[in-house]
């Protein structure tokens, strides 16, 4: 498995990720907004401990390791070798260690049939440029749900590169808005240039066309949420989250309009929430 997932893996995404502190993000700026916001919309849903739980994607463990200290077993799949042994040190110096963490695809995941209560995809979609992968990607999630079964998959807002663009003051660079161009256009997301804060090679989903894949593996899908609300895009958005009365704020709103049509694709960050049928 672990040869197929490096050979699998575009290189510029290798690379990205092989290249940036990926496992330190959510503890930064807007970032920050995400997780807590993330970390919410599954405790709202997600069945009780000692539920089981597949993190594909689940990087450095940031969420595997929330959900394990919480008493859920716990297994970690990610693509990016470096992230998974960072998973692995984690896990060996954590009071509820992961119960397995290894190198793996999303679209080719060696787990038995309805193995799990959830599945989390807080990443995958990210990165499966095809529509064709990202149905292998959530017809996997779906084979190894238990009947009844959870999934948490996440995606890129259409418009999050011209929203970080305004937000960052990245519009003046030429190169920038021919991304966000492209990106608008139809979601496929490069960066030709050397600037890691531009992310990488990746699909940007509008709301609507992420609740349709979900219904199309066969999902029946609760909704499509916006993560972070408008929140992200404040400039002095790391000050306010490190104060309580101005971060329950944030979130307050975020989640006034986390399934208001016109508001979801405002969020950074997408999630479908969705359930194997029971019976299924």
């Amino acid at each position: 498995m672990d040869g197929f997932a490096s050979r699998a893996v575009d290189p510029a995404i290798a690379a990205f990720y092989q290249g940036t502190p990926e496992e330190d993000r959510l503890g930064q700026g807007a970032f920050q907004l995400e997780a807590a916001r993330t970390r919410e919309l599954i405790r709202r849903f997600a069945p009780p401990a000692p539920a089981t739980v597949l993190d594909v994607g689940g990087a450095a463990g940031a969420y595997a390791l929330w959900l394990a200290d919480a008493g859920y077993v716990v297994h970690l799949v990610d693509a990016a070798p470096r992230l998974v042994a960072e998973a692995q040190r984690r896990s060996a110096a954590a009071v509820r260690p992961l119960t397995s963490c290894r190198v793996g695809d999303a679209r080719s995941l060696d787990s038995p049939d309805a193995a799990a209560d959830v599945v989390l995809l807080l990443g995958p979609l990210y990165h499966l440029t095809e529509a064709a992968d990202r149905a292998r990607a959530l017809a996997e999630a779906r084979r190894i749900l238990k009947p009844g079964g959870w999934l948490f998959a996440a995606a890129i807002s259409r418009w999050s590169s011209a929203l970080d663009g305004l937000s960052r003051d990245l519009l003046s660079d030429p190169r920038f808005v021919a991304i966000v161009e492209q990106d608008l256009r139809d979601g496929q997301h490069r960066n030709p240039t050397d600037r890691l804060d531009y992310f990488t090679t990746g699909y940007f989903h509008r709301p609507d066309e992420l609740e349709r894949e979900g219904q199309a593996a066969g999902l029946g899908v609760l909704g499509v949420y916006g993560i972070e609300g408008p929140g992200w895009i404040l400039p002095d958005i790391t000050e306010r989250m490190a104060d309580d009365e101005r971060r329950a704020a944030l979130l307050e709103v975020a989640r006034m309009v986390e399934t208001e049509p016109a508001m979801v694709g405002i969020s950074a960050h997408l999630l479908l929430v969705a359930r194997r049928a029971a019976g299924s």
